[in-house]
């Protein structure tokens, strides 16, 4: 899952939401690796002619291209979204991989956690409203994961605004 929901005892959670990222640094590299070899393939046979000075620009072109697509596909997907969910609010910040972060606060009692199956900009569009603001929540995500994460957090939202304190005595 690209996300994880730490409790942090009782009135208190933590969520973290990331974007897949399936291709790893080493797999970067593989792949660059296997297009310059099949890149190389057909130059093979005009090595000592001409023609190789004609193709050879393309074919660095082309390799450039993707080395460039795939770095900022990666660099784009350093998205993060943080929330803190306590009894007496709740803070969500969305790290941007271009551009400020961005945070939204609101009391707990009052958010209101909304999954549109359809009609939304993604399927299972999953909004948080309170605090004057509605927020998006993981448009990143497979849409099974935005309807289990709406599950936890209905659940945990539920069980932030019924929590009651202990109540402390102070007798002997």
């Amino acid at each position: 899952m690209p996300y994880e929901l730490i409790p942090d005892g009782p009135s208190r959670a933590r969520l973290r939401a990331w974007p897949h990222n399936a291709l790893n640094p080493r797999g970067f590299a593989m792949v660059i690796g296997m297009t310059a070899a099949t890149l190389a393939m057909p130059l093979i046979a005009v090595l000592g002619s001409p023609v190789l000075w004609g193709l050879l620009p393309f074919a660095a072109v082309v390799l450039w291209g993707l080395w460039f697509a795939m770095d900022r596909n990666w660099r784009d997907r350093r998205i993060l979204e943080e929330m803190t969910l306590a009894r007496d609010g709740v803070v969500l910040v969305r790290t941007n991989p271009r551009g400020p972060q961005q945070e939204w606060r609101a009391d707990p009692h009052w958010i209101t956690l909304t999954l549109t199956p359809r009609g939304g900009p993604v399927e299972h569009y999953l909004t948080l409203r309170g605090g004057g603001r509605e927020v998006e929540l993981g448009a990143y995500l497979m849409p099974e994961e935005r309807q289990q994460l709406h599950a936890a957090l209905s659940d945990l939202l539920v069980r932030l605004r019924s929590y009651q304190a202990p109540i402390r005595s102070d007798e002997p």
